[in-house]
């Protein structure tokens, strides 16, 4: 029976996964943003977001906790001074998946898994103008040039 293993395995043996998802984490969090496969990214969330949420509380337990999971000074330190300072106000959903399509060669699902508050394309929301369409725009678009050439005599009227 399948008691409580709803984890996905990854085709690895314990160690090799735990090893594999400490490397992954410690790339993300130093680089921000990682691409691997759409299996991976997702272990990867679950192994990572509990990590963050533990960061916001600075304290020496939390520390060693941390870092018996992600076995590198500059990771821990990272992440509790960097990320740590931008989510200290969020209440969880620290990582985004994105999806990118298959790979070429094995067909793998791609995506990649970034820090929420670290993507600035993400972050910034583009003003849009109002939304054009075929139809309208030709006839503003003709309307516009007549207007100013109205406008213009009229002016040079009033001066004279």
């Amino acid at each position: 029976m399948r008691h409580n293993k709803k984890f996905n395995h990854l085709g690895r043996t314990a160690d090799h996964r735990q090893a594999m998802l400490a490397n992954m984490a410690i790339s993300l969090i130093m680089h921000k943003r990682i691409t691997t496969t759409l299996a991976k990214a997702k272990a990867l969330k679950k192994y990572v977001e509990p990590l963050i949420t533990r960061c916001k509380e600075d304290t020496t337990n939390s520390r060693r906790v941390v870092f018996r999971y992600l076995q590198n000074k500059e990771a821990v330190t990272e992440l509790f001074k960097v990320v740590a300072e931008k989510v200290g106000d969020r209440p969880g959903g620290y990582t985004r998946v994105i999806k990118l399509g298959s790979r070429k060669g094995d067909g793998a699902d791609i995506a990649f898994i970034e820090l929420v508050d670290f993507d600035e394309n993400m972050a910034k929301t583009p003003k849009t103008a109002a939304k054009r369409t075929r139809r309208g725009g030709k006839k503003k678009a003709a309307e516009a040039p007549a207007e100013q050439a109205v406008e213009a005599p009229v002016e040079e009227e009033k001066a004279e």
